[in-house]
């Protein structure tokens, strides 16, 4: 034992300390109630009566030395540091602090949501990776359709199909599939098309759909849906319109514009000249669909729609390139959060 009581106090001896993590490490081997020398004591017990005095002693020389080594390092780390805010002038103004902000991608996003959620409307969310069956099969995607092929579609693994989803109505899919009607819930997320990128496109963007599937839904109900959205995000005075379009998945289906809320309709550079500007795609709930979920298409029917997070961010902030969204400049970021 006495051994030991020597081996740790030429360690103790040359034990040094250069910084705070050094000096904490010195006093957990050396000084805390774990330490190597507490260890000692509890180990007192076992020494024969006639040498319990001897050791003690030696003990408590080696716990007084640990003390004052520790006291020393202390000290000389005080010192250090006490020159170090002699070097520092404090005179020079501060590095300010800044705040971050949210990308214009959420805050448009966010009160898509805020408008959605008054009119009833959940948020659900399902997986950027899916199958062919809710990502094509499901929603009344012929086999033949392009968007199953390479040059349209990112496809991770062949046989069995595994792709980027191209679109979030993956998600209404499996809301039907794991649940009873009624359904009235919105679906935002990231999706992928096997696009080239210019200022108009991009590889990957974000979308917001929206699924109301109840008993008697009609298009009316689909009409005063996204007429309450378009008053409410893009002002009081606009108008919306509903052109003849088709989509696999709905039926009827139409593409869904609003008056150009730049020019008001008189015709400008946003709009083309046209006086409207398109922000989506929407239609009545095509009854294969209901079916392949196993929902009775002669009892319920429903509505959808779907829009581009970026191109209605596009349209209300006047930006001109969807790159630039995900360029991450400061410069362009902070002009939407005034920082």
């Amino acid at each position: 034992m006495f051994d030991k009581v020597d081996q740790i106090n030429k360690e103790l001896q040359s034990a040094h300390a250069t910084n705070p993590q050094e000096l904490e490490a010195f006093r957990m081997r050396f000084i805390s109630r774990k330490s190597l020398i507490s260890a000692l004591f509890d180990d007192l017990k076992a020494i024969p009566n006639e040498q319990k005095k001897a050791f003690g002693e030696a003990l408590n020389q080696l716990k007084t030395a640990a003390n004052e080594k520790f006291k020393s390092l202390l000290e000389q780390g005080q010192s250090i540091d006490s020159k170090r805010s002699d070097t520092i002038d404090v005179s020079l103004p501060p590095i300010p602090h800044q705040m971050g902000g949210l990308h214009p991608i959420s805050i448009v996003k966010n009160r898509m949501i805020e408008i959605f959620e008054r009119q009833g409307f959940n948020v659900s969310e399902g997986p950027e990776m899916e199958d062919d069956w809710h990502n094509f099969t499901a929603l009344n995607f012929p086999e033949d359709h392009p968007a199953r092929e390479m040059q349209d579609t990112y496809f991770i693994e062949r046989n069995p199909d595994k792709l980027l989803r191209t679109h979030t109505s993956t998600v209404q899919i499996r809301l039907m599939q794991n649940g009873t009607p009624p359904f009235r819930s919105i679906m935002p997320g990231r999706v992928y098309r096997n696009e080239a990128i210019s200022a108009r496109a991009h590889c990957f963007f974000h979308q917001i759909e929206g699924l109301y599937v109840d008993r008697n839904v009609g298009f009316k109900d689909l009409k005063q849906t996204i007429y309450h959205f378009a008053k409410e995000f893009f002002g009081k005075e606009t108008n919306i319109r509903f052109r003849p379009s088709f989509f696999p998945f709905t039926e009827p289906s139409a593409e869904v514009d609003i008056s150009c809320f730049i020019c008001k309709g008189s015709g400008c550079k946003i709009c083309k000249h046209s006086g409207w500007v398109e922000i989506g795609g929407s239609g009545m709930v095509d009854p294969n669909v209901l079916e392949q979920c196993g929902i009775d298409s002669q009892e319920f029917s429903g509505f959808a729609f779907g829009m581009g997070i970026e191109r209605i961010t596009m349209l209300k902030y006047e930006i001109n390139d969807i790159r630039l969204f995900s360029e991450n400049d400061v410069r362009f970021l902070r002009q939407f959060n005034g920082v």
